[in-house]
């Protein structure tokens, strides 16, 4: 049997407890580890936290709010709520794992705690553990349409690369302008040709590409 100072639910829960003000009061919140739909334990009020506030004002009412007198009856009070708190927290975070093992299960396999919708009762696994085997089998079913119909259109892309040239070199920037010409013959922004054959250095010989104000054999000016 388990010590009644083992807790469970150690990994998935989230606490919304306030300890002090009009709102205190202890609430958990618990998730399923599979999809994340969770389940609250409802707002349990923090009597002594309260209690606490109601003395506070009235002894600001009766001495003052800046009074010596108020102000050893707050640390007083807040005190008293200070030394409350962990156990009483922990008395309230008790009994909500309690209601929590209503409406969680436990893998045996993964050990992760599960709703209703993704627990298999008759396997005593989770559904990550033990798949809807109709929904697995409609999966498979998308994926392999997904995966031969993706299959075709390669197969169809290939056929159109045949007609792609891919021997001539394609100038992307414009030689004249600077400006972006995606391969295209002429510039879009500027009109001019590209990819023109390459000139002759008058000086050297050598073939100089369009655009090129110096010779790079032999720096003669084009």
């Amino acid at each position: 049997m388990a010590d009644e100072n083992t807790f469970w639910f150690s990994n998935n829960h989230r606490d919304y407890s306030n300890q002090y003000g009009n709102d205190a009061g202890f609430e958990f919140e618990f998730y399923c580890q599979r999809c994340s739909d969770t389940w609250r334990s409802g707002f349990e009020p923090y009597k002594a936290a309260r209690a606490a506030g109601w003395i506070r004002r009235a002894s600001n009412m009766a001495h003052g709010a800046a009074s010596t007198i108020g102000w050893d009856v707050a640390e007083g009070v807040d005190g008293l709520v200070q030394s409350g708190w962990h156990k009483a927290r922990d008395a309230s975070f008790k009994e909500a794992i309690a209601a929590a093992e209503k409406h969680f299960n436990r893998c045996g396999r993964c050990t992760s705690y599960v709703c209703a919708r993704c627990w298999s009762p008759e396997r005593g696994l989770c559904t990550n553990c033990a798949p809807d085997l109709a929904a697995e089998v409609e999966s498979a079913r998308s994926h392999g349409m997904v995966d031969a119909a993706t299959m075709k259109a390669r197969e169809f892309g290939a056929g159109l690369a045949a007609e792609v040239d891919v021997a001539t070199q394609k100038q992307l920037v414009c030689l004249s302008c600077g400006h972006e010409t995606h391969g295209a013959k002429f510039c879009p922004d500027c009109g001019a040709k590209q990819n023109a054959d390459p000139g002759t250095c008058g000086g050297c010989g050598s073939q100089v590409v369009l655009g090129a104000k110096f010779c790079p054999e032999c720096g003669k000016p084009q």
